[in-house]
């Protein structure tokens, strides 16, 4: 019998997953695959299944703040409410079977042992020296998606306070703000270099929670819809101009949604428009190695009577704040605008050229960095 070790299995399945056309120029899913292959297989990766119990307690508080948030949105959007019959079915494969017919406890308690995100890589079109807001549209459309994040550390079972994360997605035909590149979106529009679109910074309240208000992703080519997430550490807010500096990285990951929701989006304006190939879950080899080992998908409700009314989304994600790593900008923003860093996607030392006029893209810079309380 011939013995192939675990290293060896390991490449040899990002190589099979690795499509030939792999996302976009400059990311190499095989690399990725086989880092976090890594990874899961180093006494780095501690899941979450310890901190069920702990964590089982603290779901009454959580229901009661998510349905409160629910009613807030409908609200805010002039949607009437409504049953939950259309909430859509969960049936990912480490949580229990939920039913449009659930009652609200089991819909809002989500997975009752917690979801681990696995480390990731950062991708190629992760741009340091983002804003710290909530808002991270800057008016693009695309159906409304606000979602929550708790961050649970997964050395004390406990929620981490002041956690500073970072959100970024494409948008809804498949191209990054903050980076030129062939692969992403018209080469040939340098101006991107400076666009903040879909990009942003929260940081976690008292219960270790968070939110975004953001649109549905679109898609790429070689990947399935997804929203970048990155942990800082004991970093602080620079007044000046909204950004963060100090502390560490402890945590790189990925969230996703359930096939069913990603179709019921692909069918409206302005996602019709994105002519690139929608990879399935199914065949995305990122999403597979993350449900492999946890549950990397957003649970979610409707807000109205189709997706086209908006989502609330919520996730817990696992980090060991202890941890320390060191991704990789495709780019970085500061006071003269965007400027590639010549890794991954962006035009080799391409300057970005001024910020836009005024003091904050989309609107005045938020006046809290603060989640909203739970």
């Amino acid at each position: 019998m011939v013995y192939f070790s675990p290293s060896f299995i390991a490449l040899a399945a990002s190589l099979f997953w690795a499509s030939p056309a792999a996302a976009h120029p400059g990311h190499d899913v095989a690399e990725e695959r086989a880092e976090r292959a890594a990874f899961l297989a180093s006494d780095s990766y501690t899941g979450l299944e310890h901190c069920a119990d702990t964590l089982k307690s603290r779901q009454a508080d959580l229901i009661s703040r998510r349905k409160a948030m629910v009613n807030n949105l409908r609200a805010k959007r002039g949607i009437v409410k409504r049953s939950f019959e259309d909430v859509l079915n969960t049936d990912h494969h480490s949580n229990a079977s939920v039913t449009p017919d659930s009652p609200d406890d089991v819909i809002f308690a989500g997975n009752a042992s917690c979801i681990l995100q696995p480390e990731t890589t950062e991708g190629p079109y992760w741009v340091s020296g983002e804003y710290v807001r909530q808002d991270i549209t800057d008016g693009h459309p695309g159906v409304p998606l606000t979602f929550d994040v708790q961050v649970i550390d997964t050395t004390t079972c406990e929620p981490l306070p002041q956690v500073a994360l970072e959100a970024w997605h494409c948008n809804t035909t498949g191209v990054y703000g903050g980076v030129v590149n062939g692969g992403n979106g018209n080469s040939a529009d340098l101006s991107n270099i400076n666009n903040t679109m879909f990009r942003g910074i929260q940081f976690s309240n008292d219960n270790g929670i968070l939110q975004f208000d953001t649109t549905f992703p679109g898609h790429y080519t070689g990947r399935t819809t997804h929203i970048h997430v990155l942990a800082h550490i004991n970093a602080t807010v620079n007044a000046k101009n909204q950004t963060l500096t100090g502390g560490h990285i402890s945590h790189v990951g990925q969230l996703f949604f359930d096939q069913k929701l990603i179709n019921e989006a692909e069918a409206f304006e302005p996602y019709t428009a994105n002519t690139q190939e929608l990879l399935l879950n199914v065949d995305d080899g990122i999403f597979a190695d993350e449900a492999a080992n946890s549950d990397p998908v957003l649970n979610y409700v409707y807000l109205g009577d189709s997706v086209e009314d908006g989502v609330f989304a919520w996730v817990t994600v696992g980090i060991d704040p202890t941890s320390v790593i060191d991704p990789h900008a495709a780019a970085s923003y500061g006071e003269n605008g965007g400027v590639s860093n010549g890794n991954g996607g962006g035009f080799p030392g391409g300057p970005g050229g001024p910020r836009p006029s005024g003091s904050f893209p989309g609107g005045p810079r938020p006046s809290s960095t603060a989640a909203p309380a739970a």
